[in-house]
């Protein structure tokens, strides 16, 4: 269904109790992100925030997606997956062999239906263009600071229009906006953005660039701004597909080229010059709940402000997850589903992306397995697909398990795993956002084919190995070993999932690889298949933090350290790495997922922290919590992980 606009969704939200408005005044500026996080980790995402008493002129709304309700209210569905039966549906229809003039007319009604999704330019304003500001200065909108380490303010949910200079083919895209002055912002694309390909196509033609940012209006927008779409569909088809309606467009007033939708709250138009040097942007406290490095931008300057009457400014934060861009994410991993496995990857029946993995880092694909290698087909294919180019890493299962049960998907996993032959490495493109990469962009990426496996994927050499079941026994060898290892968690191995988590404080360059070959070869650790390695300041019992943690830490080609022990009495030795002909033999795989350091690792970039809340901002909003209406008291989320930080920020805290 389509929302007549933003303030059509606030109320169904509210009717719903899915809302909460809070009158006492909170400021922008730290204060509001931090009562989000509070509220969207309280269980369930909590609920949708709007802040009335801002000092400014609009009231600022929070957490609107945070929910799988929320998320699927905002795209008219009871459930996602009804997006993604009605695409499959569509796929079907078209894809069909269309043998007789009555097959051909069925497509019909389709085909007028993929008119009306189609975008529609009106002449005159829109509603967004009910106020012009006089002098357009984007510090009178309530732009929030999220974190204290951010570069400033940003605009956080801008939907941001572009065109290709040749084609005039459009691109509405989601890059955050940091403020610099009354007009002028950052215009955060990356690289591998289309928006960032239609700046260098203005580049080469010496000219400059429109650009036109929507905030607010029906919340398919934003959402479709998000989505992974391929570069030649316009994101309001998309958008008109998810709300049965076509969106309607008008002309910016002092940026003509470029077209907005006509209900959205503000419009702020403006143009990048592609001649003028680019700006020092950052840092951001990112979803992959670290500091993003700052770095060289576009400049973006204003050029007009407009708004509708009565205008709400939409915001959100990200930050160590669970946030409200999860739900954003779970969406598109239902939409993209049908897509992605019925042109690209067919076998996939089905596709997870765990709030822990922050999008890219971790993908879980079930497929329906035919033959031998359709694992390693299905991962160079979603490599290959899209965005999907950013995974880091692929968790492949079969048909024998429910993927969501995790408690059921982990021992199939563990199962049908060898760790020296069901693990696949490569390199390629990745998120610059991926601090672990040793090179910007680009790093390692890693396949767990925990399918079931074919006669022809076995191989002979290797045994499952006995492991231990008694988690104590196995934590107890290792503290009186290894007296660097702060925290072992072996509480998996109850689970039949034979895997560890080690949290360990590093001393000296190669140090990982030395500890795992060591561990893997204690009797104790026989038959564990993979240990994974956290930072010493990590608590590795708590499992989502810890696997959040080792997800954004590791490179994984570049951190793996293979362990083979020949299956045999006595000390495996230093010949245990070297495969003697007819030798059987267990294999143990480690994964560094701590931090890299220069003297520890070489590693030459910088190393962000994650993000936590400042104390002085925390304190303050303990003392107005009893006045927020939002009941019972929350501790601040940042709390647990003051001790994880290092640094100056680790002084400071």
């Amino acid at each position: 269904m389509a929302w007549k606009n933003q303030q059509a969704f606030i109320d169904a939200l509210e009717k719903a109790g899915e809302l909460v408005r809070i009158r006492s005044y909170v400021d922008p500026k730290l204060e509001i992100a931090e009562i989000t996080d509070r509220i969207s980790k309280s269980g369930n995402g909590g609920r949708a925030l709007l802040f009335e008493n801002t000092g400014y002129d609009f009231p600022v709304l929070m957490n609107a997606y945070g929910s799988e309700k929320r998320m699927c209210m905002a795209l008219g569905v009871d459930h996602l997956d009804e997006v993604t039966r009605e695409i499959e549906n569509l796929f079907q229809l078209l894809s069909a062999p269309k043998e007789g003039l009555l097959d051909k007319l069925k497509l019909l009604p389709k085909l007028g239906q993929f008119a009306s999704w189609m975008p529609n330019v009106k002449k005159g304003r829109g509603e967004c263009q009910e106020v012009l500001m006089e002098q357009p200065d984007i510090r009178k909108l309530p732009v929030i600071t999220c974190w204290p380490k951010d570069g400033g303010p940003f605009v956080t949910l801008p939907i941001i229009h572009t065109k290709d200079p040749v084609t005039r083919s459009r691109n509405v895209g989601m890059y955050r906006m940091q403020v610099f002055g009354p007009t002028l912002t950052g215009m955060h694309w990356h690289k591998h953005k289309v928006s960032a390909r239609h700046f260098s196509e203005y580049k080469k033609l010496n000219k400059k660039m429109p650009v036109a940012v929507a905030l607010g209006g029906d919340p398919a927008y934003a959402y479709s701004a998000t989505a992974p779409l391929p570069e030649n569909v316009d994101e309001y088809m998309l958008a008109g597909f998810l709300r049965k309606k076509k969106v309607e467009l008008v002309s910016c007033i002092t940026q003509p080229e470029v077209e907005v939708p006509a209900d959205a709250d503000f419009i702020i138009e403006g143009y990048v010059d592609p001649a003028e040097e680019l700006i020092w942007e950052g840092p951001f406290g990112d979803h992959t709940g670290y500091y993003s490095l700052p770095d060289w931008y576009p400049k973006f300057h204003i050029t007009a402000i407009t708004h509708k009457k009565n205008a709400v400014y939409p915001a959100t934060i990200v930050g160590i997850p669970p946030q409200e861009d999860a739900w954003l994410g779970k969406a598109t991993e239902r939409i993209f589903l049908a897509p992605i496995k019925m042109t690209l990857v067919p076998e996939i029946t089905d596709m997870d992306m765990p709030v822990e993995g922050v999008f890219h880092n971790l993908v879980i694909a079930k497929i329906r397995k035919e033959y031998a290698g359709q694992g390693q087909k299905v991962m160079n294919a979603m490599w290959g697909a899209g965005q999907m180019m950013f995974n880091k890493i692929l968790v492949l299962a079969d048909e024998g398990v429910r993927i969501r049960d995790y408690a059921s998907l982990a021992p199939y996993i563990f199962r049908n795993l060898n760790p020296a032959t069901d693990i696949y490495f490569s390199t390629g493109p990745m998120d610059v956002l991926d601090h672990s990469c040793s090179k910007l962009g680009f790093g390692g990426k890693m396949c767990i084919d925990g399918t079931a496996k074919k006669e022809e994927e076995t191989d002979e050499q290797y045994l499952p190995g006995n492991y231990s079941r008694d988690p104590g026994l196995v934590e107890r060898a290792l503290g009186m070993a290894f007296p660097e290892i702060k925290v072992v968690n072996a509480s998996l191995l109850k689970k039949e999932i034979p895997c560890l988590l080690v949290a360990v404080e590093k001393s000296r360059p190669g140090y990982i690889g030395e500890l795992h070959a060591k561990i893997a070869a204690l009797p104790e650790a026989s038959g564990i298949k993979m240990i994974l390695y956290v930072e010493h300041t990590v608590d590795a019992n708590d499992l989502p933090s810890a696997l959040w943690r080792f997800c954004n830490n590791l490179d994984p080609k570049r951190d793996f350290h293979l362990y083979r022990s020949p299956v045999r009495t006595g000390d495996a030795g230093s010949d245990a790495q070297a495969l003697l002909p007819g030798a059987r033999y267990t294999a143990c795989m480690g994964l560094d997922g701590t931090r890299k350091t220069k003297a520890l690792d070489n590693f030459q970039r910088d190393w962000p922290n994650i993000i936590v809340a400042a104390d002085a901002t925390i304190k303050a909003v303990d003392e107005k919590w009893a006045q927020l209406g939002l009941g019972d008291f929350i501790p601040s989320p940042s709390l647990k992980f003051k001790d994880q930080l290092y640094g100056e920020e680790a002084a400071v805290s």
